[in-house]
């Protein structure tokens, strides 16, 4: 056993998935497919960091615990792990009324099926699955 399966080039490519987000976007009849792509981990912890605060301890002067915001986080993985629609354009903000993307991705869906547009977001970058449910499936 070597180290080639471990190489760039070896490693299976992590497709993109489309999903439909919601059955209000139609076009020809059919609901709109968004495109989702997994992140790397270093973008992922890049997001997590700025999801992030200092914030005091309680009793404890000039003591600071870090507390990450999920809703915050959630949204920001959303953001990034959309590929189409581009939440980053101008007149798609500005038919919604909104800037951002985050702002404009909560206003595009209800909640139900923002809760739903994250939990595929978080199945398609890997949060869905464990270790054992990984090797299980390679040995099948």
């Amino acid at each position: 056993m070597g180290l080639s399966a471990f190489l760039a080039q070896n490693a299976v490519k992590i497709e993109n998935v489309k999903f439909a987000a919601s059955s209000r976007f139609v076009e020809e009849g059919k609901p709109v497919e968004w495109e989702i792509r997994c992140i790397s981990s270093t973008e992922d912890e890049t997001l997590r960091k700025d999801s992030t605060k200092r914030v005091p301890v309680p009793g404890k002067r000039g003591a600071f615990t870090q507390e990450t915001d999920y809703n915050l986080y959630l949204g920001r993985l959303a953001v990034a792990c959309t590929v189409f629609p581009n939440l980053n354009d101008k007149e798609l903000q500005d038919s919604y009324g909104v800037m951002g993307a985050d702002v404009l991705l909560k206003t595009m869906l209800t909640p139900g099926e923002y809760a739903n547009y994250l939990a595929k977001v978080q199945e398609v970058c890997g949060y869905d699955k464990t270790l054992q449910d990984e090797v299980d499936e390679v040995k099948n």
